[in-house]
Formats: C-alpha cells, structure tokens, sequence
C-alpha cells in the first residue's frame, strides 16, 4: 500500500486491515508511517508493516517490495497510491508549467505505479492470483489540470496493459478514480478557499462538493471501493474503471 500514512491510502489501509489482510504501508516519511502503523494496529489488531519508500526512485521500490515480501511471506495486493498532492492550489496555466513540475510529478505516480506493479508482479505470478488497485482521479476527465488530466490517463492506460498481460496469471489490475475526496486536510483546504473567497468554511465546502450526492466523499468510502476489488469477489472486474467521485453531473460514459 504506497501512499499509505495518510488520507485516501491510510483509510485504504485501515479497511483492509479490517477485513482480516495485514498490510505493509509504505511512503516517504518514517514518523508518519510509525504513527500510522500504530494506530491502524490497535484499531484493527492486525500487522501494519511501516516501510519508507519513494516510488520516484527504482532502487527504494526493489529494496520495498523485497523487505514487504520477507516479512509477510506473500504479496496478494497492491494498491497504488502514491503521488504529488493536487487540489490544493490552482493548478498552473500552460505559461507556469515547468519540466521540472511535469517530469517529477510523472515519475512519482506513473512511473512509480509502474516500479511498484513491476517488483510485485513476480509474486503474484507465482502464486497465481493478485490484485492491483491504482489510485488515479477524475482529473482523468476533465479539463482544468493540464499535468493532472495527462497523469491520471496515462495511469488507466497503464492499468489496461497490465491487464491484458497479466490476466492469463490470475492477477486482476483495476483503477479508482476519485474525484474530491474529505481527507484529514480537508479542513485546512476549506479554511483557504473561504478566506480566499471572503465566504463562510460551510458555504466553501459546499461549492466545493460539486457532485451529484451534493456532498464531499469521504476516504473512506473510497476505501470500501478499494476493498472490494481487492477481493475475490471482483473476479469480473479486470482492465477497467470504477469512478467514486460521488457522480459527474450532466456527462453519460458507456
């Protein structure tokens, strides 16, 4: 579980746990990860393995994977969910996107999805079943986020080819599209936009849940998603798509 120490990858986490999976948590920052790992433990009382990592890296994912896999025995499921945080600040406008911006938030989500299904990949094949669960977003189909649409497509197509090669091995490799999700910095987000705006936090997150639902989604229901499919009850659902934003307004997909 990359990603794991906070917001949607720590409530992925904590669903898994409860349904009876121990799992390696994994991300940059130790303190963070120890703090998880703790609470997630005695919330759940299964085995949370705090394990840093940065997906930009190869060498830190090979080292990851192997420490996972000495210390659980067997690697049954990974869930991408590792990335640069967006949605914080307005995105750049084409004049103010830099290589630098481009190139490492790439790396950290899909080249990074990609080191971490590769190292995991053998595992799975051995044993002859696995789930792989990338985290991607609805950004995927929208404008408004040059680097954040071109991100979160080139984890779906990465997500598709994993599939169709895969698949013949009993490994299942899905995507989960949030869109806005309440997270622990939820709060603080709110608080900047309405001071931005001159509004009330109540009347900022309200146009900020622009939804269907009418309301923000919580981590947490994108981690009841993520837990589904994560089990063998998702057989059916191979190389695709499951968006949890709550419900795009006004758009048909089929």
């Amino acid at each position: 579980m990359t990603g794991g120490s906070r917001g949607i990858g720590k409530a992925i986490a904590r669903e898994l746990a409860a349904e009876g999976v121990d799992v390696a948590i994994a991300s940059r920052t130790a303190e963070a990860l120890e703090h998880t790992a703790a609470e997630l433990a005695e919330a759940t009382g299964r085995r949370i393995l705090p394990l840093v990592v940065d997906t930009a890296n190869d060498s830190s994912v090979k080292a990851m994977v192997e420490r996972a896999a000495q210390a659980l025995g067997h690697l049954d499921i990974l869930v991408n969910c590792a990335a640069q945080p967006g949605g914080q600040a307005p995105p750049p406008k084409l004049a103010e996107i830099t290589d630098d911006a481009f190139y490492s938030d790439v790396n950290v989500k899909v080249m990074g999805y990609l080191r971490c299904a590769r190292e995991v990949a053998p595992y799975m094949i051995r044993q002859g079943w696995g789930r792989i669960i990338n985290i991607s977003g609805l950004a995927a189909r929208q404008t408004g986020s040059t680097i954040g649409s071109i991100r979160n497509v080139a984890v779906v197509a990465l997500t598709k080819n994993l599939a169709e090669e895969l698949g013949k091995h009993g490994i299942s490799v899905s995507v989960v599209h949030p869109g806005l999700t309440r997270t622990e910095t939820t709060p603080d987000v709110v608080a900047q936009r309405a001071s931005r705006l001159g509004i009330s936090a109540e009347e900022a997150e309200k146009r900020m849940a622009t939804n269907l639902t009418g309301r923000l989604i919580d981590a947490r229901e994108i981690a009841y998603v993520v837990t589904f499919l994560a089990s063998p009850k998702a057989a059916a659902i191979n190389g695709d798509v499951i968006a949890a934003g709550g419900g795009v307004s006004s758009v048909i997909y089929y």
